[in-house]
């Protein structure tokens, strides 16, 4: 195979009103290329969306002028391969009509061989206005149902239905080249499918690989050499010879390296190469991955509490502990593997071992999968489809059938993919969602040919090895109570928009919980991004605009009217809100993780922000951390100790999610808020691997005659050898009614190696300090923290994450420091 590589000069115009062109290089959008050749402002700053979404009722298009490479032109076949159009496009080669395509989700392949030139050629791609096109599909009267804050129409198109809007994202439905352009020939043969099948034994694991070939008529024999890497560099080969145009490869490996989730143990990777050859020994195409060696898959077994719903990797049982992903950006060709490396890295950083990809996006790029496979991280992987309504015919199921091959090819090698699962929320929409039900009985029928026939065959067919799961929430499908606590995932909203309190996650007892989640806004750097300073306040209407969920700023005022004092001013509110955000996800987490056995999954919403908005994401879309993702590192911790207090009674369990025994001690000690200890208890503890074990109660009550409970909390910690945790603090009554002093904080820092150290004091209980600096967006390494003791905590600030010529003295003043007492 000779591949030529067409990403560059490309040029952008709008098709019917000539009045500019760009040059640029793909993958770049329309709206990208506009952006950085200022012909369009920001759709982020202010209420500059909705200007910039009306740029997208035209047609624009892509031209670009090559000349084929020598060796192309002496090739049997060739074929421009495009690899990601988006979305509506009529493609003309020379002149000649090639194809219209409709699907972003696609690769699509066109033969060109007899229609290239020598010398210059030239490729046009028109990409219709898919925005008019959703506007008139949109007044089809069978199917009226809209997901909030979309457009509606959106289910017509196969296109990123987030780019239509969603209750935390824009409307900004971007067109153009999102992924490369290639022309591909060959003569004789290439490789067109590889499918590696692993079957684990004990001590050994078998690897088959087979190689499918597409051969051109009268074209010979051909070889096939695989080449398996250790990842010590030991190298296996072998050599099959084809047959009908398959070849098939095998290694029996003794004592393999197998891949664990993060946490679990190490991630050790495979380089797997696959070169076919012709009789000369020439080779005439190779494939090229990393595999990881491991069994991964979903355990429903039947148990006491009904049907457990776990991932099950290398026999052991693991309790998914993560996020939900979206894009991690509206102008997606503005996504680069760095940023997302930096993202997934902050995601095991944070002690997660898994993460979904939510269905209403895209496939992620390659380079998700690969940073996933070397960080541990599991990936549910919807495929896209969320929250709507869908017709079926002959030509879409033949589309989604394309776009389901192309994307479980190009994924299935990898060690991380745990489950694919049909869609989001669709299934429990035609139970209980009233503005889904009232829709025709055969659109309700469609569903089931969808994505529990079509879907499920083509996964099947192309990743028999993948898990698939019909929809999330789902019981199992065919609208079977698909949100049930004793089977299968559920979704739970009643915290948040059922404005339910956070005690309320302790009435359940989920068997897998992937979906539940609460708003707060970003930081002040990140507000100060997008507005003016008239503009600072939540019910503005720039801040509204940032606000796609319309009772949301209600919401997070109701709660902070539940759990914390009115806040003085609008950063006291952005930090509340915050704190807010993050003990209602400990609150579920902590319970869930408790009743581990019964519970097996924690996957909140959300990880991430497509722009600078109000939402449910532990990291904001600038990669700041909010005070939930500093939280999840502590409860999503392997190891870890967790409490509650009832009435006078404090309750302690211990969890140990390591494949190891935990042998420790955990402290509690009763304090005042001048830190005066009034009781002391130390518990020797020895916990199984995957296990959780409750201690024994401790009533405080003598202690706490004649004494407030709104002047004391508990400091409590886990001990090991060679580590010491750090507190944590419980109250005895919510926030608001807690008695705080006014701290008076001491900061120091010092110069450490590759980190500096900054020890942060008070003269009196903090509750959960945010420290804060314009030097750097990367995270400290804690945050959010109650200072319990005289003593103080030290926290770390990695060097490298902010500019060289930082001091400890610029470090020391930048620093911004506060906590709740401070916010009234």
């Amino acid at each position: 195979m000779i591949t030529q590589e067409l990403n560059r000069g490309w040029c952008i115009r709008p098709c019917t009103r000539g009045d500019w062109e760009i040059k640029t290089n793909v993958p770049c959008s329309v709206l990208h290329a506009m952006l950085e050749a200022k012909l369009a402002p920001d759709p982020f700053y202010r209420k500059n969306e909705y200007e910039v979404r009306e740029l997208f009722d035209q047609n624009f298009c892509y031209t670009l002028r090559f000349v084929p490479q020598k060796e192309i032109l002496e090739q049997q076949y060739a074929e421009l391969v495009f690899y990601g159009l988006d979305t509506l496009a009529d493609i003309r080669l020379n002149g000649e009509f090639l194809a219209s395509v409709d699907n972003m989700h696609r690769t699509w392949r066109l033969p060109v061989a007899g229609k290239l030139k020598k010398d210059e050629n030239h490729l046009e791609i028109t990409f219709r206005s898919s925005l008019r096109y959703i506007r008139e599909k949109g007044q089809d009267p069978l199917i009226h149902y809209v997901a909030k804050g979309c457009i509606r129409g959106n289910n017509f198109l196969r296109k990123a239905h987030c780019m239509f809007g969603w209750d935390w994202g824009p409307q900004l439905p971007d067109t153009g080249i999102w992924r490369p352009v290639e022309l591909c020939a060959f003569s004789g043969a290439r490789i067109a499918d590889i499918r590696v099948k692993q079957e684990h034994c004990a001590g050994t694991v078998s690897l088959q690989t087979e190689v499918r070939l597409e051969q051109l008529a009268s074209s010979g024999e051909y070889a096939v050499c695989c080449t398996l890497i250790s990842p010590s560099g030991d190298e296996l080969c072998v050599r099959g010879v084809s047959a009908e145009g398959m070849a098939t490869a095998c290694f029996v490996l003794e004592s393999p390296q197998l891949w664990w989730p993060n946490m679990y143990g190490e991630q050790p990777l495979y380089a797997l190469n696959v070169e076919l050859q012709d009789k000369d020994g020439q080779v005439q195409d190779g494939w090229h991955k990393q595999i990881g060696l491991r069994e991964l898959t979903v355990s429903r077994d039947q148990d006491e509490w009904g049907e457990e719903f776990c991932f099950r990797v290398n026999g052991v049982k693991i309790f998914a502990m993560g996020a939900d992903y979206v894009p991690e950006d509206s102008v997606i060709t503005r996504v680069t593997p760095e940023q997302t490396q930096r993202l997934l890295k902050d995601c095991a950083a944070a002690n997660f071992n898994s993460i979904r990809v939510w269905g209403g996006g895209y496939y992620p790029d390659d380079w998700f999968y690969d940073a996933c496979d070397r960080l541990g991280l599991i990936v549910w992987q919807d495929a896209m489809f969320a929250c709507n309504v869908y017709r079926m015919d002959a030509a879409f199921e033949e589309n989604i059938r394309a776009e389901l091959q192309d994307n479980l090819a190009r994924i299935r090698h990898h060690a991380c993919l745990g489950l694919l699962c049909g869609n989001n929320e669709m299934e429990f929409g035609w139970v209980a969602w009233a503005d889904v039900v009232t829709h025709h009985p055969a659109l309700k029928a469609d569903y089931i040919k969808l994505f529990e026939y079509v879907i499920s065959q083509e996964a099947q067919r192309n990743a028999p090895d993948v898990f698939y799961w019909p929809s999330s929430p789902s019981s199992g499908g065919s609208f079977d109570n698909p949100n049930a606590e004793n089977r299968g995932d559920v979704h739970y909203w009643d915290v948040w928009h059922g404005m339910k309190p956070f005690t309320d996650y302790e009435k359940f007892y989920f068997r897998f919980c992937s979906e539940f989640g609460f708003e707060s806004f970003p930081g002040r750097k990140t507000i100060e991004a997008f507005t003016e300073p008239g503009d600072r306040n939540i019910f503005s209407p720039v801040m509204e605009s940032h606000q796609k969920n319309g009772a949301a700023n209600g919401l997070i005022m109701y709660y902070i009217s539940s759990y914390y004092r009115y806040p003085k001013d609008f950063e006291s509110l952005l930090y509340v809100s915050q704190l807010l955000q993050a003990e209602a996800m400990r609150h579920g987490v902590e319970h869930w993780r408790r009743n581990r056995g019964r519970c097996m999954g924690a996957i909140y919403w959300q990880l991430n922000d497509c722009w600078p908005v109000a939402s449910w994401a532990s990291i904001d879309y600038f990669g700041r951390w909010k005070a939930l993702h500093y939280y999840a590192r502590r409860f999503f911790a392997p190891r870890m100790v967790t409490a509650k207090v009832e009435e006078t009674k404090l309750r302690l369990w211990v969890h140990n999610d390591s494949c190891t025994a935990l042998d420790g001690t955990v402290e509690a000690e009763l304090r005042d808020t001048a830190y005066g200890l009034l009781a002391r208890v130390a518990v020797p503890v020895q916990v199984s691997p995957l296990s959780v074990q409750e201690l024994d109660t401790v009533d405080f009550a003598q202690k706490l005659e004649g004494r407030g409970q709104d002047t004391v909390f508990v400091a409590y910690r886990l001990c090991e050898k060679n580590c010491t945790g750090a507190y944590a603090s419980v109250l005895f009554c919510r926030p608001k009614q807690m008695e705080l002093p006014r701290p008076s904080y001491t900061v120091r820092v010092e110069n450490r190696g590759e980190a500096f150290d900054i020890y942060v004091k008070s003269n009196c209980y903090a509750h959960q300090v945010e420290l804060e600096t314009d030097l750097t967006d990367r995270p400290f390494s804690d945050n959010y923290f109650p200072l319990c003791t005289p003593q103080g905590v030290c926290v770390a600030l990695e060097k490298n994450s902010v500019e060289p010529e930082v001091t400890v003295e610029q470090l020391r003043e930048s620093l911004r420091v506060r906590s709740v007492a401070d916010t009234y």
